[in-house]
């Protein structure tokens, strides 16, 4: 099963017949070992990795930490749920450290990431505080190379 999961981890769109050639299986051992994940909530989804500054070069990616007091019957859990309802949240983590949940958002501007850091999570009665972290550029994302060719040249100076 590891390299099942493997090799769906790096391509999910790969056939059962092409897994099934990987894997010296059948396809039906592969669609049933594929049904078993899926079953077992090992495998809880599919998706395509965007480059989003090809997509809408105009959009912009933050990830928000924030400082937690966990709550009496519920710790961490009632918070994150709530914060992972919200449309622009892309993933919610507990994290060691010094702050307490790393939000991961994408927004359609630095002015709309800060409205929702500001409107919405700052006023969580359970956030103590925040800091968001403006990405600038992503090179590998979910473990795919996603800026290769590109020559960043802000800091070159013109003859």
């Amino acid at each position: 099963m590891d390299q099942l999961i493997k090799l769906l981890k790096n391509n999910a769109r790969i056939t059962n017949s092409e897994l099934a050639v990987l894997l010296d299986k059948t396809e039906e051992q592969v669609a049933a070992d594929i049904a078993k994940l899926e079953a077992d909530g090992v495998i809880k989804g599919y998706s395509a990795i965007v480059d989003e500054s090809a997509y809408d070069p105009n959009s912009v990616f933050a990830l928000i930490e924030l400082k937690v007091t966990p709550q009496s019957q519920s710790g961490f859990d009632e918070i994150a749920n709530q914060i992972a309802s919200y449309e622009q949240v892309e993933s919610v983590r507990l994290m060691s450290g010094a702050y307490d949940i790393i939000v991961a958002v994408n927004g359609a501007n630095i002015r709309d990431i800060s409205q929702f850091v500001s409107q919405r999570l700052a006023t969580i009665d359970a956030v103590q505080s925040t800091a968001t972290h403006f990405v600038l550029k992503v090179y590998k994302d979910n473990g795919i190379m996603i800026s290769t060719d590109d020559k960043d040249e802000r800091g070159l100076i013109s003859p």
